[in-house]
């Protein structure tokens, strides 16, 4: 198994799960220009709870009322290429954050070079390594 290493930038955008984009959710647009634009990877995560800018809380317990929950999506790459694609971010995004991480990452490869679905994992189930 090879390890690749290096500095990269991750920017993690916080967003309503119930904001869209031409009628589709928004970081769904997201991790689709992102793959077009060839970036490393991308993932969506769900939030139980939290509040922005409305400061209105909103949770996932079962008595609540609301079902725009909080979703990050996090991006990583090479510096560079975060930036080229940050003006994709600046007209999808109305409302919510950006952040910008500098960081360091490690990525486990087959001994040739190539990747089959299993060795992509992280050794849990539906968690996928960037």
């Amino acid at each position: 198994m090879t390890r690749l290493t290096g500095s990269a930038l991750r920017v993690t955008v916080y967003v309503g799960e119930n904001d869209t984009w031409h009628h589709k959710p928004l970081y769904t647009e997201i991790v689709h220009r992102a793959h077009a634009a060839g970036l490393a990877g991308a993932s969506v995560f769900r939030g139980i709870e939290g509040f922005g800018a409305s400061s209105l809380i909103h949770t996932s317990r079962l008595l609540s009322l609301s079902e725009d929950l909080p979703v990050a999506v996090v991006i990583v790459d090479t510096e560079t290429r975060v930036r080229e694609f940050l003006p994709q971010l600046d007209e999808l995004i109305t409302e919510g954050l950006v952040t910008l991480d500098d960081c360091e990452v490690i990525r486990y490869v087959g001994r040739d070079g190539t990747q089959s679905a299993s060795q992509g994992r992280t050794g849990r189930k539906g968690k996928k390594s960037l």
